[in-house]
Formats: C-alpha cells, structure tokens, sequence
C-alpha cells in the first residue's frame, strides 16, 4: 500500500456506536430530508434498500440501510460459478465430527499473490448456510491486496487480525482494522481487503445465524463488557471508477463472479444500522470476582448471536483481555470443565494462560462439546503453588468463537500438515495426588 493511503487510512474518523441508526455523506445534500426513496434522489443519485433482516422482523432486531449511489446494484451482468479455493461452507458433511481435543500450528505462507479472498481456508463448522443457522470457522494468510469486490450472502464475517493491519473498503466507507482489533461486515455488503503491511494473517467467522449483538447485562447492570460506544462505523467514501471491476458473490457456499463495468463501491450516502463495524478489543470492560473462584468464561462475551432457545447461542464471539487477577484462595487460570457448547480458540498475541507452550499466535485449537479440556500439567504445577497475590495479565490475547454445535472439521483441516499431532500429551504426568482421610 502507498504511504498516501496509509495516511488516509490512519486519519479516518468514524461513527460511533453498535446497532444504532447512523447516517453520512460523502457530498453535501447527498441524503434526501424525509424520505427514504423520493420521486428523484438527490445529486442524480440512485435510492436502495439493503436488508439484513425479514421487513417484519421486531424493529428492536431489523436490520436495513439505505444506500445513495451512482448506480443501483440491479445493474450488472449475470454471475457465473468460479472456483471455491479452500473455502467451504455448511453443512459440512465430508468428515464426521470428532470428538478429540485438536490443536493447529499457525497456517503456512500462501504463494505470491495471494488476496484475502484467495488465502481465506475453511477450519470447519456447522449448522446449514441454505437454513440461515449455524456458523463457519476460517483463517487467512495473504499478501497481496483485493482488486477484485467480494460478498457474502451466507452470513456476516467477523474478522480477527492476528497479524498485519487491513484496510477495508466498504460500500460504506473505509475501516481500518490492525491486530488486536475486530471487524464486522453484515450479510451482503461488498467490500475490497487491502493490506497495510507485507502480508496479513488471522482469523474470521462467518455467522450464518441472527447478526451478531451486544449481550444481555443482566445482574452486571447498564454498564461493562463491550461499551455500544466503542463500536464505530464508517463515514460515507466512493469510487467513481469506470472499466472492468471483477465482483465475486458467496451464495449457499459457492463462490460466482462478475465483471461489472464500474465498481459497486460507489455508495455517496447512507443511513441506517445495517452497516460495518470496527472494534478496538483492548476496550473491553472486564468483568471477574473480587473475592474468591472466578465467574465462568461467558463473562468475556463481546458479541453474541442469539438462537431460538433463551440463553443458547449460535455462537458467541468471547475475548480474553487484559485483566487483573485477585481471587483468594483460587485455582486462577480457567479451570478444568467439560463443556455443553464447543469452543474454538485462537491467539491475537502473547501467551494463553491456560497453555505453557504449543498455543501460539496465529495457530488454534478445536475442544468440541463435552470433550475435557483445561489447563497443561506445567500450568497447573505452576498455579497451584502460586502465591496469590494480585496479577496483573497483560501479555497476551486471546479469543474464542464458542458454538452451540459441534464444529465438523474440513477435510483439508482434518488433515493438515500443521495439524499437531500429540496435542493430548499436554495433560501427560498429571499425577494422583489422592490421599483418602483416615
């Protein structure tokens, strides 16, 4: 990327605040005043709705925008089917799910050239993308930017740079994500990924389900965990270019394309709350005991997805931040447990301080559900002689997108070269330390 664009990159200013009605545009008098769709949009501009959610839907859970633009998105050839890459999609049905605690190194270098787009490499997952239910689990490596535009119609991507920072641009505006950030790019928005640095790695979710929203405080109050604030959208930016645009459509797990004779990033104004994200995770609020024993890992949820069952996710979107530790008479670091939902965990930077070793920033690991799982034998020597006093953990980053389904490996997953193959030696030399009263 140019130092011009860096530059503009780094001075974007942004909207603030998640899921709520935003506006911006790019030329005075873009939006109309008072309607949605006039008789003759402003500045020759054409008027369209994007919705993210049925037209009926609760107006608490309706998602829409409305988009100003040099030309309507109806205008444009037909698609065509192109190839998938190692990108796939629900239901996974290649390989059965597995029960074994799995653990993945970093994935290797991509060949020269590859985009975002190109380099995204499908983990595995769940649910039915055609059903609108259940989530997919991706990483990617690449080093080359977008030139061609790319969309999902099979669900929300939340994207989780681990290493490189990514400019992405959006039919709404320019977002600029860096590691340590996330960004969220709704159902159906078309974007370009341009990278800020050499090469770009890190992980992504596709959430086929309900969007993503803010959890339920509960007990917790008005306030804590990931503030609506913080959460910022993009000011309105076009392109005007003219010529041939490549556009590849994701629909029902099959990647199609298009030349189009413009870009279809040439939206000069917009409202609504159907729109793209970013978020800075290191302004997450957290939320742990100050007496004794630690509240469960839920308690770190940024985003959650919520399914047809109260409580139940389709998946959750959990961070472990930079917190302090100060519980007494506590087996500190998360504790062992089988679990209902199934976890995948992946490392931003640092150290995970359930892992000694083996879990490293870009790698990750797969516990699917009830399979037990928690600290290594080094970790729990370690914690369980500990003095307790008061530990501040700020060396690492870590994340979780955690499912209420068993996550269905790929078969290029299952069998991956980076795959570790003696994950389970881990919890080798955890001795019996019973000794029954007498």
């Amino acid at each position: 990327m140019s130092a011009d664009a860096r530059k503009t990159a780094e001075g974007l200013s942004y909207l603030s605040g998640f899921g709520n009605e935003h506006s911006s545009e790019a030329v005075p008098g873009a939006l109309p005043e008072g309607r949605n769709s006039p008789q003759r949009a402003p500045l020759g501009l054409y008027a369209e709705q994007l919705s993210g959610s049925a037209f009926t839907e609760p107006r608490a859970h309706n998602r829409r925008s409305w988009l100003y633009r040099i030309r309507p998105s109806a205008q444009h050839p037909a698609f065509t089917r192109t190839g998938n890459g190692a990108i796939r999609t629900a239901p996974f049905t290649e390989t059965v799910p597995d029960p074994n605690r799995l653990r993945w190194n970093p994935l290797p270098d991509p060949a020269p050239g590859t985009d975002f787009l190109a380099g995204l490499w499908t983990l595995g997952g769940n649910g039915d993308a055609t059903q609108r239910a259940g989530m997919a689990v991706h990483l990617y490596h690449a080093n080359a930017s977008m030139e061609r535009v790319f969309s999902d119609a099979d669900g929300e991507l939340l994207i989780v740079p681990e290493r490189g920072g990514l400019l992405l641009r959006t039919e709404f505006g320019l977002l600029h994500v860096e590691p340590g950030h996330i960004a969220l790019i709704p159902r159906g928005v078309r974007f370009r990924v341009e990278l800020l640095d050499d090469s770009a790695r890190g992980y992504a979710c596709e959430n086929y389900g309900a969007p993503f929203q803010l959890p339920d405080l509960g007990p917790i109050g008005a306030n804590g965990l990931a503030n609506a604030r913080d959460f910022k959208a993009p000011v309105a930016a076009y392109e005007e270019t003219e010529g041939p645009v490549e556009v590849v459509n994701k629909f029902c797990g099959n990647l199609w394309t298009a030349t189009y004779g413009h870009s279809p990033l040439d939206v000069v104004a917009w409202h609504g709350n159907h729109v793209p994200y970013v978020y800075d995770l290191r302004r997450f609020n957290v939320i742990g005991t100050i007496s004794y024993d630690h509240p469960d890992p839920s308690i770190f949820t940024v985003l959650t997805s919520p399914s047809d069952t109260p409580g139940l996710a389709g998946v959750d979107f959990v961070v472990f931040a930079p917190r302090w530790l100060v519980g007494e008479d506590t087996f500190r670091p998360p504790y062992f447990h089988r679990n209902v939902m199934s976890e995948y965990m992946g490392l931003v930077e640092g150290a995970y301080d359930a892992k000694a070793e083996g879990f490293v920033p870009g790698g990750g690991s797969l516990h699917n559900m009830m399979s037990a799982h928690g600290p290594d034998r080094e970790t729990f020597d370690r914690a369980s002689a500990a003095e307790l006093k008061p530990q501040k953990i700020d060396d690492g980053l870590a994340f979780m997108f955690e499912t209420r389904w068993p996550v269905t490996l790929t078969p290029q997953a299952a069998g991956a070269e980076h795959l570790q193959r003696r994950y389970d030696d881990v919890w080798d030399g955890l001795e019996r330390h019973f000794r029954p009263l007498r």
